[in-house]
């Protein structure tokens, strides 16, 4: 999920569907990104530079059981991220480290040594009662992989990147650029949160082994209400603003707005249909198909790959708000951080269902959406019944 970052000191404190501002993106940011975006191999090139220019420093940095949070969008996943980037031996991106993501050596020393910095915590664009700061965590590592792959996002080819999968200079390049980020971070293991490496955890587990994921998941109702509410936000302020556009675009996230598309997760014709469904207004059951067909996707791949199956912690969302300490315990174990109950003493008191929304759909909407969702909602232990 995407936001405007270097635009946070300045954001209302509580941006609403009607609230333009909380989409603005400044000329400079516009500028920078568009710079960037249009130029990908330059901008390799300048990390790769980079990389040689921060050796001594990073010479004894290694990249070990790394993170990675995957999944669909609005089920718990930010949540996950910065409980586990309290963790003092975590490294992730931050909102700071946006736009110039491929060179965090460089960009970081500058921004530490720029005047007028401004750390005012402020609600993010989505609305939902999560505060943040230039300091806080957020998935930016999406500029890269588009950078390598420029298919992920072309919703008529497969977005499947699997452990047959090979690109040398992406993989150097993407392990470089995480050590010197736990060297700027001064941390020792990378946390990542990215919704589209649901489709590319076979192809990490190829090249980091002893990799860690964590996947929530959702029930499809309370998901879907959750989906259409952050649509309908982002469609509004992407109307008011344009640069918010071209914005997502940058930075990968399709999830809402404007330029919405579902992952291709290697069926063409589901992708279509949940594209033609969303077209003309059916914006229930085009969600409804896309959380199932992506399930599906993820239900399978762990049956199938049994590797990946034992690297992947499940987290539902109505477990974790149910017994917050239980699961962030399970969390930190499956992850391999310790010493993290002072960081489940202060977190777990703060997790509860939202309140700020609840779905509105009627009996029937409902009942489509059991019957779209029912049998890959049944493969994450939901029964059917609401939440």
């Amino acid at each position: 999920m995407t936001h405007f970052a270097n635009n946070m000191a300045n954001a209302p404190s509580s941006p609403t569907p009607s609230n333009a501002e909380a989409f603005h993106v400044s000329g400079w940011d516009h500028w920078l990104s568009g710079w960037i975006a249009r130029n990908p191999s330059q901008w390799i090139r300048l990390g790769n530079f980079e990389t040689r220019m921060a050796a001594d420093s990073i010479e004894k940095v290694q990249v070990e059981k790394p993170i990675f949070i995957a999944g669909l969008a609005r089920s718990g996943s930010t949540i996950l991220l910065e409980t586990l980037a309290r963790h003092e031996d975590a490294a992730t991106h931050r909102y700071r480290d946006y736009p110039p993501v491929f060179t965090p050596w460089f960009w970081n020393r500058f921004v530490d040594l720029a005047p007028g910095r401004q750390n005012v915590a402020v609600e993010r664009t989505h609305a939902d009662g999560i505060n943040i700061t230039p300091e806080s965590p957020e998935a930016f590592e999406e500029m890269i992989w588009m950078a390598f792959f420029r298919h992920l996002h072309d919703t008529g080819e497969s977005n499947v990147l699997d452990g047959q999968i090979s690109n040398p200079a992406f993989e150097k390049f993407y392990r470089e650029h995480i050590r010197k980020l736990i060297h700027v971070r001064g941390g020792r293991r990378y946390v990542s949160k990215a919704n589209y490496l649901v489709t590319r955890m076979e192809y990490l587990l190829s090249i980091f082994p002893d990799a860690r994921f964590v996947l929530p998941v959702r029930d499809p109702v309370w998901h879907i209400a959750s989906l259409i509410k952050q649509h309908a936000l982002f469609c509004l302020g992407e109307q008011n603003n344009p640069r918010a556009v071209a914005h997502m675009q940058r930075v990968g996230h399709y999830e809402f707005g404007l330029d919405r598309r579902p992952i291709n997760t290697g069926d063409l014709h589901a992708t279509l249909d949940i594209m033609k469904l969303w077209k003309n207004g059916n914006e229930i059951e085009g969600w409804a198909r896309y959380w199932s067909n992506l399930h599906h996707y993820i239900a399978d791949r762990l049956i199938v790959n049994k590797a990946l199956d034992k690297a992947t912690l499940v987290v539902r969302y109505e477990d974790l708000v149910a017994d917050p300490a239980g699961k962030l315990r399970t969390l930190f174990d499956h992850v391999d951080l310790d010493d993290a109950q002072p960081i489940i003493d202060r977190v777990a008191p703060t997790i509860h269902a939202p309140d700020y929304y609840q779905p509105k759909f009627s009996t029937e909407e409902t009942a489509m959406i059991h019957d779209i969702t029912g049998i890959a909602a049944k493969r994450f232990g939901y029964d059917g019944k609401p939440a």
